[in-house]
């Protein structure tokens, strides 16, 4: 019997582990989130966009709208910059991270100086084009300090070396 043909490829299940840390969120209106992965396909670092450790998340707003206190804003950590601060207590130099949206400029800031060298995004076509200056900052950042960004789009097949251990 051969070996099936028609698993996932590395980059399938780590996004996959991204989306699913996503579902931790509180946020009613955004779930993101992010998975950091070393160069031996081991995950390194996971996180989602919510409320800084210790923080009561029924004492904070969730509203996306409004005076700036009022909101989410102020308070939210992003996905990426959890999953870089949880990290397992490694050099992240050379990771890639995983992440259904592109990441905003303090986060692709904090992916730069960890070291990071390829942000890995879901979305394939227009679902994440900055339009906000923050995100425009950002696509400006990367290219700067040879951390490539990269849109992956769900494959139906993987080469082998994809799938390779």
């Amino acid at each position: 019997m051969k070996k099936r043909q028609d698993y996932i490829s590395w980059d399938e299940y780590f996004m996959g582990v991204a989306l699913l840390s996503a579902k931790r969120s509180k946020d009613p209106s955004t779930q993101v989130g992010a998975c950091i992965v070393n160069d031996k396909h081991k995950i390194v670092g996971a996180g989602y966009n919510g409320l800084p450790a210790g923080c009561d998340d029924d004492e904070f707003p969730w509203a996306r709208q409004g005076e700036f206190l009022d909101t989410k804003y102020p308070y939210i950590c992003h996905a990426e910059l959890n999953a870089i601060l949880n990290n397992i207590g490694m050099d992240l130099k050379g990771c890639k991270i995983y992440t259904a949206l592109f990441p905003c400029n303090e986060c692709t800031k904090a992916i730069i100086q960890s070291g990071i060298r390829e942000v890995s995004n879901r979305c394939t076509s227009g679902c994440c084009t900055p339009v906000r200056e923050q995100w425009r900052g950002a696509r400006n950042l990367l290219p700067m300090r040879r951390c490539s960004p990269s849109k992956r789009s769900t494959r139906t097949g993987a080469s082998s070396a994809d799938r390779s251990n």
